[in-house]
C-alpha cells in the first residue's frame, strides 16, 4: 500500500512537472529543491507521499468516483464504436484498393495467363 500511494503520488507530481518545469525551472535551487521533494515522498521516516495521498488525493478521487466511473465507461464505448467505424472503412479502402488494382493490371494479369496456355506449351522445344 506503501508504495502504491507513493507512485500515484510520484506520477502525478512528473505529470504537474511537466508543466510547470517550463515556467519556473530558472528558479534558485529548483532542482535541489525538486530532488529533496522526491526524497522527502519516498523516505521511510517522513511519509511524503503517504501523507499527500491521504490528505489530498484520496478525498478528491473519493469525491469524484462517480464521475470518473462514468467517464469510464464513456470512452469504453466510444472507442468500442470508433473501432467499428475504422474497421469498416479499413476494409472498404482495402476492398476499393484491390478492385482497383485488378481492373489496372487486367492487362498484365491476361498476358499471364496467356503464357500458361496448351499453345505456348507445345512450341516449347522438347529436350528427350
Amino acid at each position: 500500500v506503501r508504495w502504491m500511494m507513493y507512485w500515484i503520488v510520484f506520477a502525478l507530481f512528473s505529470a504537474a512537472e511537466t508543466f510547470t518545469d517550463l515556467l519556473i525551472s530558472w528558479f534558485p535551487f529548483y532542482y535541489e529543491m525538486k530532488m529533496a521533494f522526491v526524497i522527502w515522498l519516498l523516505s521511510p521516516y517522513t511519509r511524503g507521499s503517504s501523507l499527500i495521498y491521504r490528505k489530498f488525493v484520496h478525498p478528491t478521487l473519493s469525491r469524484k468516483e462517480k464521475e470518473i466511473d462514468t467517464c469510464i465507461v464513456q470512452a469504453r464505448e466510444r472507442s468500442y464504436e470508433m473501432m467499428v467505424r475504422f474497421g469498416k472503412r479499413g476494409l472498404n479502402l482495402a476492398a476499393t484498393a484491390a478492385v482497383q488494382a485488378a481492373t489496372k493490371s487486367q492487362g498484365a494479369l491476361a498476358g499471364q495467363l496467356r503464357s500458361f496456355s496448351m499453345q505456348d506449351l507445345r512450341s516449347i522445344p522438347d529436350e528427350t
